[in-house]
């Protein structure tokens, strides 16, 4: 204690000696605008105050006591997460269009009906195709004897070789038309594109139908939905396919498993970012299309980290980061200690210690602000 006293007398006398003379100085400065040289000097005086505490701790024999809360470090996998906003979407969620302009005289399915794929939704009336059919296929069966006909004559040596081309030509020309008015006739039948849920019908039976910008229906495939989202370029080469992905539905509550299965190749350049799609499962048929949803992409994975709770790394006058670590513990009690650390990447309110912690040693994580190095701690 008489120590800090004799410190404590003298800079009171060098600061009497000096303080007409630092005042002048000081407002000089002030008079002359330089906000530069009053920096420095602010800078200047920071430093020497932050040197009289640390001697003053150092000096002081009959050191205080602090209750404080205490952590034991240990190696951890520590992950890194890029958290950005994304949509739900699915790439069989469609509009089924009419082909054929007509009456809907058959409409087999309601809204909420699960279908399969191929399966028949509706018929519009086809107006006289079937029976176009019927005798197309008669006239073809007719063109198709004649030419077998011709075909056994030509063998034969009998006939001439442009009997046997002709009937050729009219078998082949009926034949085509019969497959051009069958592909006429199946549009008029309305399919499932794919197996989904009808999730719903905008027309009704005996209503008169024509591709238009609503449709007949709407049919989604829940099993196969993906997340899209853009992420910054500077993520380049960090994330890859297959990279695990957290997808947290805020609506529901709930947090799904994912995976990336598309990097984009092209970068917006109005953002400066590019696209990617996470595959997600939906096992309870959860998710819709067009759900906002937050995502935790995990960019860095440390398999033996050092990690300390983000608020106690503090930072000195010479803008090194630092905890306090026990020394001479014995369960109970210990001395603080000023470790200098360098500190890694911050996640869920935790950072990575590269440099200046070892596992087992023991952190001050309540009560640090207040502490200093040599004091003795209760916990």
């Amino acid at each position: 204690m008489k120590k800090i006293f004799l410190i404590t007398t003298l800079s009171i006398l060098l600061f009497s000696c000096g303080k007409k003379e630092d005042n002048a100085n000081i407002d000089s400065l002030i008079s002359s605008k330089n906000v530069t040289a009053l920096q420095a000097k602010k800078a200047l005086i920071q430093a020497d105050l932050t040197k009289i505490d640390e001697a003053l701790a150092k000096l002081d024999v009959k050191k205080e006591e602090a209750l404080v809360s205490v952590l034991t470090v240990k190696d951890t996998v520590f992950s890194h997460y890029l958290e950005v906003q994304g949509s739900v979407n699915t790439k069989e969620n469609i509009l089924v269009q009419p082909e054929y302009q007509g009456t809907l005289v058959a409409l087999n399915v309601k809204a909420g009906q699960r279908v399969s794929k191929g399966q028949v939704l509706g018929r519009i009336d086809d107006a006289g195709l079937s029976q176009q059919v019927a005798s197309l296929e008669n006239q073809y069966a007719l063109a198709k004897t004649t030419f077998e006909r011709q075909k056994n004559l030509w063998n034969q040596k009998i006939g001439s070789e442009i009997q046997y081309l002709q009937a050729q030509t009219q078998m082949v020309s009926a034949q085509r038309g019969v497959a051009q008015i069958k592909a006429q006739l199946s549009k008029t039948v309305i399919r499932a594109p794919f197996t989904g849920t009808i999730d719903e019908v905008y027309v009704e039976k005996g209503q008169v139908v024509a591709p238009s910008a609503q449709g007949l229906m709407r049919i989604v495939n829940l099993s196969n939905m993906y997340v899209s989202t853009s992420v910054p370029e500077t993520y380049i080469g960090k994330l890859k396919v297959g990279t695990t992905v957290d997808v947290l539905l805020t609506s529901l509550g709930k947090t799904y498993k994912g995976k990336v299965r598309q990097i984009g190749n092209f970068v917006n350049p109005s953002n400066r970012s590019f696209g990617i799609e996470v595959g997600v499962p939906n096992p309870e048929n959860l998710l819709r299309p067009n759900q906002v949803t937050n995502l935790k992409i995990s960019d860095y994975i440390s398999k033996n980290a050092v990690v300390v709770p983000t608020n106690v790394i503090q930072e000195d006058g010479e803008k090194n980061k630092y905890v306090y670590i026990v020394t001479n513990s014995n369960g109970k009690t210990g001395t603080a200690k000023k470790v200098i650390v360098k500190p890694g990447q911050s996640s869920d309110n935790v950072t990575e210690i590269l440099n200046g912690l070892s596992a087992d040693d023991i952190i001050v994580t309540e009560g640090a602000n207040a502490i200093s190095e040599g004091m003795k701690l209760n916990f």
